[in-house]
């Protein structure tokens, strides 16, 4: 019989475990409104083979997508239509449906949500917000019948369900609609344990009149907007965003419901006069987006969650109406990224830099390159690069106006400086390390006008080795720590036996 204090070092042992087991929570909303991009099956293998994304969010219930992620265990949400919300209201109808779109596909396919329409509220169309709910309770009921009991269903809302959002504190769903519409569909989801799906953009939410709104929605460092009410000073706009609505949700009662994010992200570029768009600002954006959702921090009043996100785009989309619509992807059609936030496999660099083609050239196969991993963090990369340029490393490139130095981000120079100093110091698997936050790749990282240092002969020169960088010192003094304390943990679990 283990001891109290055992029992509890055992519980905080399993916990921690646990923790580092999550899986990624960044998918892509997957939209063809397009007339080149690559065909279903080269989209799914890409991203089964290639990126950590392991969820899609599809406009449609398209089969082709749906036949071409069979097998890849990436989990795809699919979509009904608005128009098809009045019909699907009716039991025979949802049926249908069901036995038409999902059951031919799942479990092949990992079918994991039906998504109710799009921003219905938003619509102000009178029918299909009073179908709504009983068009997802239809289509519950026919997944439940047909033994597919697995398949979420919810609807995802825009952030304007919300007549105030500014303090969070002061969060409230529409007035006539809180106790109407809200309360019976957070019902659904309660009794269904399906997540209430919401699309925060904090890109329509900062003013070009307010510089200092542009560092808050991006993650920037800023001096943040103060909640008098909770007493929390946030520092980001999406943490902002999320707790107005889980506060919409708890004055309603129902703050215990989930919640998803089904879409945000930032355009790329846009028309010369609409404030805020760009490469850099998109990449700074989603790039801190994926870091703070997988982090598990939370937001202020809902600490220690991980929300599913579900970023705006996949693909660059040109048929779409506006440039800055047409320019919310995080890859061309032709799979090159248009910038990195960190989603490709170790395969395939963790990480290349913006305008890196997803396959690497036949003739660099031979060719190594040291780049950064997706999941080191922006603390331990700036000592990375830090180090490198105290070596007397050139560290030119990344500098300001320098041709490595754009997509300005943490990540990509510490990819350019890493590698610079692994080919100086002869290419050796150690000269990657970096505290464990490098990975060596046979894709080449280099895009544009930016170059990777590549030294065809591995000899090297004469640079002070990593065991002399403090920062290095402190990752190899944090493994050892998780290795004593792992070990310790198991030690603790065999005095049981």
């Amino acid at each position: 019989m283990p001891k109290p204090f055992h029992l509890f070092l055992l519980l905080i042992s399993c916990h921690l475990i646990l923790r580092c087991s999550f899986a990624t929570k960044i998918g892509v909303n997957y939209g063809t409104v397009a007339d080149n991009l690559p065909p279903p099956s080269t989209v799914a293998t890409f991203l089964k083979s290639q990126t950590t994304i392991d969820g899609v969010k599809i406009f449609d219930a398209n089969p082709d997508i749906l036949r071409a992620f069979a097998g890849t265990g990436i989990a795809v949400t699919v979509t009904v239509g608005n128009g098809d919300i009045p019909s699907l209201s009716k039991l025979p109808a949802a049926q249908s449906w069901v036995s038409t779109n999902i059951a031919p596909f799942h479990p092949k396919t990992v079918v994991n949500r039906i998504a109710v329409g799009n921003e219905v509220l938003a619509t102000s169309d009178k029918t299909l917000i009073a179908h709504i709910l009983p068009a997802m309770e239809s289509l519950h009921q026919a997944l439940t019948l047909a033994n597919l009991t697995n398949v979420q269903v919810t609807t995802p809302h825009s952030l304007g369900i919300l007549s105030s959002s500014e303090p969070p504190s002061s969060g409230a769903f529409r007035r006539g609609y809180d106790r109407a519409i809200f309360a019976p569909i957070l019902e659904f989801h309660r009794q269904t344990k399906s997540p209430f799906m919401v699309n925060p953009y904090p890109f329509f939410g900062f003013s070009p009149t307010r510089p200092e709104s542009l560092n808050y929605a991006l993650f920037k460092p800023n001096e943040g907007v103060f909640d008098s009410v909770t007493g929390v000073n946030y520092t980001n706009m999406l943490d902002a965003q999320m707790d107005a609505v889980f506060s919409a949700m708890k004055k309603v009662g129902y703050d215990d419901v989930e919640l998803v994010i089904g879409e945000t992200g930032w355009p790329s570029a846009g028309d010369p006069d609409q404030a805020g768009v760009g490469l850099e600002n998109a990449a700074s954006y989603n790039g801190n987006l994926a870091r703070h959702v997988n982090s598990g921090k939370g937001t202020p009043l809902m600490p220690n969650r991980t929300f599913v996100t579900y970023i705006f785009s996949l693909f660059n989309e040109n048929l779409k109406p506006s440039v800055s619509e047409r320019n919310y992807g995080l890859f061309k059609p032709d799979l090159t990224p248009v910038y990195d936030i960190g989603v490709f496999t170790a395969k395939q660099a963790e990480g290349p830099t913006s305008g890196t083609r997803a396959q690497a050239p036949s003739e660099s196969a031979s060719k190594k390159w040291c780049v950064a991993k997706t999941d080191a963090s922006d603390a331990a990369l700036q000592d990375n690069i830090d180090y490198v340029c105290s070596t007397g490393i050139d560290c030119g490139p990344i500098k300001d106006s320098g041709p490595c130095f754009k997509p300005n981000t943490v990540r990509s120079h510490a990819s350019y400086a890493m590698n610079a100093y692994y080919q100086a110091s002869g290419r050796h698997d150690f000269d990657c390390d970096f505290g464990h936050t490098g990975l060596i790749t046979d894709t080449d990282p280099s895009y544009a006008t930016c170059t990777y240092p590549y030294t065809a002969n591995g000899t090297g020169l004469k640079v002070r080795k990593p065991d002399t960088g403090g920062s290095l010192k402190r990752a190899s003094y944090s493994t050892r720590s998780f290795a004593f304390f792992f070990l310790l943990r198991l030690l603790i679990c065999f005095s049981f036996f």
